[in-house]
Order: C-alpha cells, then structure tokens, then sequence
C-alpha cells in the first residue's frame, strides 16, 4: 500500500514509518522534516490509507500540552485534524486510522475496564480533542479506526522514562506509580494488521503492561547494580484497564515483559 503518514518523524511516527517500511509498504511522510505542519493541506491523491500521528503539543506534555494556548492547541489539533479527514476523503484514499489516546476515559471510574466501544469521558482538553477527533472520523464514509492507546515507550534519545531513570540513579526520591504501558513497536504492529482488516471497529484500545515504577526500577537496579533501593509499590487498583480482546483477536502478539527488559538495554544508553 501507499501510505501517507502524519508525525512520520515524531515518537510514534518513526516507529510505524520503519514498521510500514519493513512489512513493504510504501510511506510518504507528512511532518515538520518534510516541510509539512497540521493543519497544512495535504496531498494525498494516490495514497491507499493515512495514518495519522501528528499532534501539536508543549514539549514533553500530552495532558496540559496546551499550555497557556488552548485556542491554538485546539486549532492545530482539532481542527486541523478534521481538515484533514475530510482532505484525505476528498482525494479518494480509503483507509484512516488514527493515533488516539485512553485519556478519552479519565472521567470514567477508577477500576474500570474499558471496553472498545466505550463512551469517551475526557477531563482534559487533550482528551477532549482526541474524543472530538474520534466522532469526526467516524462519521465519514471510509475505513476508519481510532486506536485508543495507552502510554507509549521504547528507544530513542527523548525517551519517556530518561529523567525517571536519571533521577533514580542519583538517588532522588521518587515517587511511587503504576500505569499501563504499549511499546512503541507494538503499536506499529497493530497499525499494519489493522491495514489490512477488512472492517475494523470505529474504536480500538492498545495496551499491554501494567507497569509499577517499583518492578520497572528494580529492573534498572540489576542492569546498573545502581545501589538505591526501587519507590515502594503503587496501588493499582485504580487503574482504568483498556481491554484489547478484539486486537490480540487480529492476530496482535505484543512482547510483554521480555520485550520490556530487552529494551531496557537501549533506553538506559540513551
């Protein structure tokens, strides 16, 4: 397929760029490298499919990355992203999907499973926009999907987890916290089987680990005898836990703890 793909060179578009480009796709990247912002129009006659990653946002911040613009966080994200729905339906290309996010439930209540076709329940604007994202999409004549996914983590030189690691390893305190988690390839992974999904659900959850930073830094501790005792565990009983029957029922294998730990290798490196 001919691919077009927003925030190709970002955290999770590089990823899935060199996912597409291994399983023989062919990309056309849409981000800042190649002269291209959300919210730009996009060319897009040609393309069989346009995954969008691409999101405008305060370095390092997905809840809060508005800042103190929230109009323009909203016109980059929002309405720049219906842009360009309706860009890539008015060129003829079939298939979107789109990079969404769990933050949609942070309204729902703590324990709570969440299943695919759950109601959103934002309480952020990022949320919010993701939700509002999520309906627009929907409602056009194309295959579409809107991977809900939780935190996302794997290699690179902006890691997720480098200060977390940095301050653990100088002894800082650190607070105690448990989160799901999806490595990034992972993700690319659910990207390419839901390519070729003759009918995939409007709504689709991705995630993999419930990761306590006290196992995460214990891990660390054995790979660097760092001699700083791990943060005491967190209570995870209020952890909203996105169900991914539907994924894994597609074929989606996601690497578990081993992928976590031989990861781990690279991001303590970075």
């Amino acid at each position: 397929m001919q691919i077009a793909l927003t925030g190709a060179s970002g955290i999770i578009g590089h990823f899935a760029a060199r996912a597409l480009t291994a399983a023989g796709h062919r990309v056309t990247p849409l981000d800042r490298a190649h002269d291209w912002h959300l919210g730009q129009p996009a060319r897009l006659e040609g393309h069989d499919a346009l995954i969008h990653c691409a999101f405008a946002h305060a370095p390092g911040r997905y809840r809060g990355g508005e800042g103190c613009d929230a109009p323009a966080f909203i016109a980059a994200n929002l309405d720049g992203t219906r842009r360009l729905f309706d860009q890539a339906a008015d060129q003829s290309v079939g298939r979107i999907l789109f990079f969404s996010s769990r933050a949609v439930h942070d309204g729902h209540p703590p324990g709570m499973r969440l299943s695919d076709d759950l109601p959103p329940k934002p309480t952020t604007l990022y949320g919010e926009v993701k939700a509002e994202a999520e309906a627009y999409l929907a409602r056009l004549p194309l295959i579409t999907c809107a991977i809900r996914a939780t935190g996302v983590y794997g290699p690179g030189p902006a890691h997720k987890w480098r200060r977390l690691f940095d301050d653990y390893r100088a002894g800082h305190p650190i607070a105690p916290r448990v989160a799901t988690e999806v490595h990034a390839d992972d993700l690319a992974q659910a990207l390419i089987l839901l390519l070729n999904h003759p009918a995939p659900p409007p709504t689709l959850n991705c995630s993999d680990l419930i990761l306590d930073h006290h196992d995460l830094l214990g891990m660390v501790r054995t790979l660097t005898a760092c001699p700083h005792p791990p943060p005491p565990r967190a209570d995870a009983s209020h952890l909203r836990l996105p169900d991914c029957t539907t994924l894994e029922s597609i074929g989606w294998q996601p690497g578990g703890l081993p992928l976590l730990a031989k990861t781990l290798a690279d991001l303590l490196k970075a």
